[in-house]
């Protein structure tokens, strides 16, 4: 339990938050960038990185005079999309570009390295209607086949987990194959982010791409 304690702690702080909050993107960030993001002075956000790093929640790069962070793996963002739908929806964003950012992120984002929100839950129905994936989210051995076919090497990684979706309230897919597709969508321009948030829409090209696939 004083595990748990001390991610708690460290989490329940508002600018270490933030950091974690963005990195979900699963994009690695300078301390400048995230500093800017949270509004924080520089020498601040390296305070607070350098706790989350010892904490074992973010991983560190150098290179050159900058130093860039992501988390520290799909873990970590599950953890963190977990403990967001437990907390339940908070208090709602005040003006128009806060609401229209919340918008979007509720409609299609990035959970780390795999798709959320109802273009993520949408993914899953869809893969289910295939056979891809059964009832309880496991991978089946036509949906293995129909995975191969689109470049996927199974890994130590597991192939299929489900992620609990904060704006959706229900699963969506992660894990290896989650990763993989929500890879060759960006690959293929299917879908795209909008602006700097982790908010993502499927493109034309992706609309076609996905009844193609046969997910819609």
């Amino acid at each position: 339990m004083e595990a748990l304690t001390r991610v708690a702690a460290l989490l329940a702080d508002r600018t270490r938050a933030a950091f974690c909050g963005a990195l979900l993107d699963g994009r690695a960030w300078t301390a400048n960038e995230l500093a800017a993001h949270a509004r924080v002075a520089p020498s601040t956000a390296s305070e607070h990185l350098t706790r989350l790093i010892e904490a074992g929640l973010l991983v560190e790069y150098r290179q050159g005079r900058h130093r860039y962070v992501s988390l520290a793996g799909p873990h970590v963002a599950e953890l963190l999309e977990a403990m967001t739908s437990f907390a339940g929806p908070g208090p709602q964003p005040r003006g128009l570009r806060a609401a229209s950012a919340s918008e979007a992120m509720a409609r299609g984002r990035t959970c780390y390295d795999h798709l959320a929100g109802k273009l993520g839950v949408a993914l899953k129905s869809g893969l289910l209607e295939l056979g891809v994936v059964n009832g309880d989210l496991a991978i089946t051995e036509p949906g293995l086949v129909w995975l191969k076919e689109l470049g996927f090497e199974p890994s130590k990684r597991q192939v299929v987990r489900a992620c609990v979706d904060w704006t959706e309230r229900v699963p969506h897919l992660a894990g290896a194959a989650g990763a993989h597709l929500c890879q060759v969508f960006f690959e293929r321009g299917w879908i795209k982010r909008i602006g700097t948030i982790r908010a993502v829409v499927l493109t034309p090209a992706g609309e076609q791409g996905w009844r193609e696939l046969g997910l819609t």
